[in-house]
């Protein structure tokens, strides 16, 4: 790195008030709770989808888990506009959350994609699995851009919490 180039360090993700209102919600546990299940039931149901696009089988299997993915997905939606109104004080799209936002709605469009063909029965059953795939991996990225955010958190917050201790002079060097 050049001794000359400055890094403007980025936003805080949380100012100290939002901090104390993502903290003290209900949705945020929530969150932690529904997070790890969509990713489980995401789990599964990939499973099952490719499943079905390698032998066959199991399609009425692949279809019911790829509809209860997506009732999680609404479900970890609409609490997370909720979670993101107490912290933000809006419902989506908060500057913090903007992009992650703009994403979730692909990955919503493409899940109520699949489930508006499935229904009105407008799409053969491999048209339909592509379409879970494309959900998915949209899904995915998604998902990854959450937990990098979580990750700037706590490295954020663990930053804050470290001016408090940096400025102690190490033991060996004390008299």
């Amino acid at each position: 790195m050049h001794p000359n180039v400055a890094f403007t360090p980025l936003p805080a993700l949380y100012t100290p008030e939002q901090r104390a209102r993502r903290d003290a919600t209900r949705w945020t546990l929530v969150q932690g709770v529904l997070a790890p299940l969509q990713f489980l039931v995401f789990a599964v149901s990939l499973g099952l989808v490719l499943r079905f696009l390698a032998t066959g089988e199991g399609l009425a299997w692949a279809h019911a888990s790829v509809v209860l993915k997506t009732l999680v997905l609404y479900t970890i939606m609409v609490t997370g506009c909720l979670w993101e109104k107490v912290v933000f004080g809006r419902y989506l799209f908060a500057p913090a959350f903007f992009w992650e936002d703009v994403f979730s709605m692909l990955v919503l469009a493409l899940h109520t994609l699949y489930l508006v063909l499935l229904w009105q029965g407008a799409a053969a059953p491999h048209t339909l699995m592509g379409v879970a795939l494309a959900a998915y991996a949209a899904y995915v990225v998604n998902a990854t851009q959450f937990l990098l955010k979580l990750r700037a958190a706590r490295l954020q917050e663990a930053r804050h919490a470290a001016p408090a201790t940096a400025n102690r002079e190490p033991p060996w060097t004390r008299a």
